[in-house]
């Protein structure tokens, strides 16, 4: 079945019966046979319910096998004990959707889990789908459908945005909000455990369905994130999307070993997976409003550059601060555009921008200096801010900035009137405007249309394939396996990076002091040397690690300093004489395995950025080169490669095509890496004399593997 068809039993029924309907009110089996009714769905309504003849006016059926006309869609509002019959006799009856508002399964216990599980393997086997369980219901506004199939308390508005709700119980408020944002629904669900139908089957549904301009979503968890990736990649091409995702905080942070490990544990790779996707990521449902009332109403904007035109400076200030607090630019206007303003302006008010225009502006000011920084060619958007006095008119501003949000440029409202305000901001929404309480969430509503046209518009890259010795590398990893091992030795790793490509600092492995000085001159001086040990992964931490070793005397006593460090922990254990690597700029390349996305990818620079700043940028593996471009630019200290204060800038396509050569690796290895560091990868301008200085490798533990 088509993805455009196959969940219109649920959204495009041609007949409805709600399965425990009740004649009680304030009982959710009578709120939603109310709601289908008084929203006026265009089809037949059954109520079933085996101790009533009669529900809502409407005669009952006692189950619907007894309903005698064919039933798309059945509404199920039974004691969860009840469900799975009821569902087995729904597909007795012929029915294609299903929507279980009954609670109290796997997000319960146990027996909850297995019941729901019983229930989906009914579907599966009959062809049907089904929201839920544990939900409040689906709409559908379209005029030949009118389905309000919730329990929700109102009636929703006609719109262009479709609402997704993983959330039962913040689906009224979401519903509540979008009517008070002047937001008009196309569909809404509310998805509940997500047995069946999740966010995913929706976006595929909603893809090419023109009454859907703008996607809003509310998740706890992404399900499959493969899929939702494929599909959210689509979508956003053609239509923003818009989520506020739970569990942000380091909470549920997993403990790990690596400096990658302990950064991507935290909320980073839900952010990236939704950035990579191209969804507009929010913070709460306010915000996710503020920015589907633009987003819903306005064109993008081409670039980032904003004018603000008020009658208020402090508003105006306010709105400057927040448009560049989010990334964008205040647009420099021209001259001819200043000319333009003067002409029409009192000589107090002032012509840059922000404009302001001051307390007295009247209509005609708005309607002349709106008109002249519309037609500006350096500028992007406008928001236009109306604080008024008591004597100027707030639906004649409304009209001229009604008036000037024609065209492809955007034009958001902060509107503050008095006399005549309701009438002003009846204007705005007819108009399509905007209309917003304070400056900052103007600016939140302009930076979407900003930032999604820039994620809508950016290419995603191709994959990339280099020669590698995969054979070297998995016999590396095999060593590891055969002596019980989950951390790597310094000499696997080196094989391992060795054969992919990697620049690999010179070194060479000693197992005595004698060993350690012929390995120091075949080198060349100065040198380093580090604890080399199957058990101890953070030299550093314990000692094993001395740098700047300019002759024999000093590397015999730094292996007699090392080895006394450890030897309560390694007895047996050897260094590591690495050639000295000077210059150039520290960056760390890294994996980690997150539990829902699988391995995600990082880049930063070394030292304190990484451990202290933690100025990372991240992705879901797998990566393109496009995505490798921007993860090096991404980072804050960017500058600092490129070539900061006269210093001359790094080998930037080396440091790329390492992230593509890990992302190769990650591929042909992802059921064995749990994570790595290549940390300090010391870059110079000089791809020769770049080099992996070094870096730790985790294996998965075999019941990890043995789950994929």
């Amino acid at each position: 079945m088509s993805s455009s068809t196959s969940l219109d039993a649920i959204f495009r029924p041609r007949s409805v019966a709600v399965i425990g309907a009740s004649r009680r009110q304030q009982t959710i089996g009578y709120e939603i046979l109310h709601n289908l009714i008084g929203y006026a769905f265009t089809g037949p309504v059954y109520p079933v319910n085996p101790g009533s003849d009669v529900v809502h006016s409407i005669r009952a059926a006692a189950s619907i096998e007894d309903i005698e006309g064919p039933v798309d869609l059945a509404v199920i509002v039974v004691p969860r004990d009840h469900v799975l019959g009821v569902v087995e006799a729904c597909a007795r009856k012929g029915v294609r959707g299903i929507v279980t508002i009954t609670a109290g399964f796997k997000e319960v216990d146990e027996q909850g889990a297995e019941l729901e599980a019983k229930v989906v393997d009914v579907l599966e086997r009959n062809g049907m789908r089904m929201v839920g369980p544990n939900c409040m219901g689906v709409i559908n506004t379209e005029p030949d459908v009118r389905l309000n199939a919730t329990f929700a308390a109102e009636m929703p508005e006609r719109g262009n945005v479709g609402i997704v709700s993983q959330s039962g119980a913040l689906g009224e408020a979401i519903l509540a909000d979008a009517q008070q944002s002047g937001i008009g629904v196309a569909m809404f669900v509310s998805m509940g455990n997500k047995a069946d139908i999740s966010g995913n089957d929706l976006l595929e549904y909603w893809e090419d369905n023109d009454d859907i301009q703008v996607i809003l979503m509310y998740l706890e968890s992404f399900g499959n994130p493969s899929k939702f990736t494929r599909y959210a990649r689509k979508v956003t091409r053609k239509k923003p999307v818009i989520t506020v995702k739970a569990g942000r905080t380091a909470a549920g942070a997993r403990a790990a070993s690596s400096h990658t490990g302990s950064i991507v544990g935290l909320d980073i790779a839900s952010s990236s997976l939704l950035e990579q996707c191209g969804v507009l990521r929010v913070s709460s449902m306010e915000e996710m409003f503020v920015q589907a009332s633009a987003l819903a109403s306005q064109p993008v904007a081409a670039g980032d550059r904003i004018a603000v035109v008020t009658n208020a400076g402090g508003p105006g200030i306010l709105c400057t601060d927040a448009l560049v607090g989010r990334g964008l630019t205040l647009a420099e206007l021209s001259e001819d555009t200043k000319a333009a303003m003067r002409a029409a302006l009192p000589p107090e008010a002032s012509v840059v921008n922000p404009v302001d225009m001051i307390a007295s502006a009247d209509a005609t000011h708005y309607r002349a200096v709106l008109e002249a920084v519309k037609a500006d060619p350096g500028v992007d958007g406008i928001i236009a801010i109306f604080v008024s006095p008591i004597m100027i008119d707030a639906f004649e501003v409304a009209r001229a900035i009604a008036d000037a949000s024609t065209g492809e440029k955007p034009v958001l409202s902060v509107f503050m009137g008095k006399r005549r305000s309701d009438e002003g901001i009846q204007k705005l929404r007819e108009s399509s405007v905007p209309i917003y309480r304070f400056p900052e969430e103007a600016a939140s509503g302009m930076s979407a249309l900003v930032r999604y046209r820039q994620l809508r518009d950016r290419p995603h890259g191709e994959s990339r394939s280099f020669e590698v010795d995969r054979d070297r590398a998995a016999a590396a990893i095999a060593a590891a396996r055969s002596s019980g091992r989950l951390d790597l030795s310094s000499f696997e790793v080196g094989e391992i990076l060795a054969a992919y490509g990697f620049p690999v600092a010179p070194a060479r492995q000693a197992g005595s002091l004698a060993e350690a000085i012929a390995a120091a001159q075949e080198l060349g001086y100065p040198v380093v040397v580090k604890v080399d040990s199957e058990s101890i992964s953070h030299k550093s931490d314990v000692g094993g690690v001395r740098v700047d070793l300019r002759n024999a005397d000093e590397v015999g006593a730094a292996y007699r300093e090392i080895t006394d460090a450890v030897k309560d922990q390694d007895p047996d254990a050897g260094v590591l004489v690495q050639r000295l690597i000077r210059g150039g700029r520290e960056v760390i390349l890294g994996m980690a395995r997150d539990g829902v996305f699988g391995p995600v990818l990082m880049f930063g620079l070394g030292g304190v950025f990484v451990e202290v700043m933690k100025d990372v940028a991240v992705r879901v593996h797998p990566l393109t080169d496009a995505g490798a471009h921007d993860m090096v630019r991404r980072v804050k200290g960017f500058p600092l490669l490129a070539g900061a204060r006269g210093d001359k800038p790094v080998a930037i396509p080396l440091i790329e095509e390492s992230l593509l050569r890990l992302s190769q690796l990650v591929a042909d290895f992802e059921g064995e890496l749990e994570e790595l560091d290549l940390n300090p990868f010391i870059v110079t301008e000089n791809p020769e004399d770049s080099f992996v200085v070094d870096a730790r490798m985790r294996l998965r533990d075999a019941d990890a593997r043995d789950e994929d």
